[in-house]
C-alpha cells in the first residue's frame, strides 16, 4: 500500500499547497482521503481523474470538501470528452443531509452513505470508520489492504475510542493542530503530545502528523509527540510517499 500526502494544512492551505488530504493506492486502485482547498490541483500532478476510483470524506468543513465541486466539474468535462466512463463514488456520512446531497452530481459522481461503525470494501481495500469529537460530525477511517493498515484520525480532540480503532496500525496519520499552550482552549483538535499518546497506546508502527497550524514552530509538535511515543514521528509534507 502506498500513501502520498496531497496536503497537510488545517483550516486553509499555505501558498502553493493544499489542506490535509492523502492518496492511498494498492493494486491499481486509488482512493482520495478528503478533498479540501487546492487538493484537486495537487492531485492532478500525480494522476488523472480517470485513475481515481473513490473519494472518502471525513466531514463537511471547507478544508475537507472545498474541492469536491471542482473535482465534479473535472469529472464532467472528462466524461464529455469521452475519457471517463465511470461514476466516481464519494463516501460521506449523512448526519448533514444537505452536504451529503452535494456529493452526487450530474451522473459523474455519486454520494455513498457511510454509517457510524460501518465497514465496507472498495476494490482490494477493507475500510472501517469511527466517530471523532469535533464541532461537526466527523469520521476517522481505518484502511486495510495487503496485510497493512493505515488509520486517519481526521479532525478530533482526544477520545479513548480511537485507541482500539487505531490498534496495531502500520501507519497512524493523526491531526496535530494545537500547540501545548493552547491545549484546552482550542476545541475539536489534538496537541502533538495527544497524537503521540494515541500512537503509543494503540501500539502503531509509525506516526505522521497532519492538519498542521500555519503559525508557530511546527517542530514543537514532533517534540511533544515524542514525549509519549518512542516510534518514528514526522510532519506530513507535500508529495511525501510512504510505502507499507
Amino acid at each position: 500500500m502506498k500513501i502520498t500526502t496531497i496536503g497537510m494544512w488545517g483550516g486553509y492551505p499555505e501558498a502553493g499547497e493544499a489542506t490535509s488530504s492523502f492518496l492511498i493506492e494498492y493494486e491499481g486502485t486509488r482512493l482520495l482521503f478528503d478533498c479540501g482547498s487546492a487538493v484537486l490541483s495537487t492531485y492532478l500532478t500525480l494522476g488523472t481523474i480517470e485513475e481515481l476510483d473513490a473519494v472518502l470524506i471525513s466531514h463537511y468543513h471547507p478544508d475537507h470538501v472545498a474541492d469536491i465541486g471542482v473535482l465534479q466539474h473535472a469529472a464532467m468535462i472528462q466524461t464529455q470528452l469521452g475519457n471517463l466512463s465511470k461514476v466516481i463514488p464519494i463516501y460521506g456520512h449523512t448526519q448533514d443531509s444537505v452536504e451529503f446531497e452535494k456529493l452526487s452530481y450530474k451522473g459523474v459522481t455519486e454520494g455513498k452513505e457511510v454509517m457510524e461503525g460501518a465497514s465496507f470494501e472498495i476494490g482490494p481495500f477493507h475500510i472501517s470508520v469511527c466517530p471523532t469529537i469535533h464541532p461537526v460530525y466527523c469520521l476517522a477511517y481505518r484502511i486495510e489492504a495487503g496485510g497493512k493498515v493505515v488509520v486517519f484520525t481526521a479532525d478530533t480532540q482526544w477520545t479513548d475510542d480511537l485507541v482500539p480503532f487505531a490498534q496495531e496500525a502500520d501507519l497512524l496519520v493523526s491531526e496535530a493542530n494545537v500547540y501545548p499552550q493552547y491545549a484546552g482552549k482550542i476545541q475539536g483538535h489534538m496537541t502533538g503530545e495527544e497524537a503521540g499518546k494515541l500512537a503509543a497506546q494503540a501500539n502503531v508502527k509509525r506516526l505522521v502528523l497532519t492538519h498542521l497550524p500555519q503559525y508557530g514552530d511546527r517542530s514543537i509538535l514532533v517534540t511533544e509527540a515524542k514525549k509519549r511515543y518512542t516510534g518514528p514521528v514526522e510532519l506530513a509534507s507535500t508529495k511525501q510517499v510512504i510505502t507499507l
